[in-house]
């Protein structure tokens, strides 16, 4: 229900800002996925995600430039048996040809997960390191579809378990 809502109030977001969202936003993504699941791990189902994507620290068009520069990222994801999170990150896009891409992010999220003990992974800490990967292809100018798989762990930094949760799906972006 969260991630409904979330993903209600996001398009309202971008139409209040009156034809700057270009400017400032660079591309909104929903998706799903599943968790890929560890021997601790006792999420389980669907995961839906929204994710917001920042305009390019550095917007110009050269080669070398636009790999190198990194979009910011926030988003969220859960899930009825599954934990929430909020996440924020950078992104690295590297186009593959005109129609294929890749992408890799690190970030950090905070779960409402258990910490050691209970029904979902235990995961130690409250802020977890998140990193993603992404394959993807462009169907249409401003619309990709990607296969995603993204990490959060704690990266035994902290006291307690790191049972980490994984999660791999598709989503669809759309780009100002």
């Amino acid at each position: 229900m969260r991630l409904i809502f979330a993903a209600a109030i996001v398009p309202l977001l971008f139409s209040s800002i009156d034809g700057q969202a270009g400017e400032i936003f660079d591309e909104i993504r929903f998706g799903g996925s599943g968790l890929i699941d560890s021997d601790s791990s006792k999420d389980r189902g669907f995961v839906g995600s929204a994710e917001v994507f920042f305009a390019p620290f550095d917007s110009s068009e050269d080669g070398l430039n636009k790999v190198l520069s990194p979009r910011a990222q926030v988003g969220v994801s859960g899930g009825a048996s599954a934990t929430d999170q909020i996440y924020v990150g950078v992104n690295w896009h590297l186009p593959i040809g005109e129609t294929f891409f890749a992408e890799a992010g690190i970030g950090g999220t905070v779960h409402n997960g258990s910490l050691d003990s209970g029904d979902g992974p235990r995961l130690g800490c409250r802020l977890l390191f998140r990193e993603n990967v992404v394959l993807g292809v462009k169907v249409k100018e401003k619309v990709s579809l990607m296969a995603t798989a993204d990490h959060s762990s704690h990266a035994n930094i902290c006291d307690g378990p790191n049972d980490g949760i994984t999660h791999a799906g598709l989503a669809i972006g759309v780009k100002f």
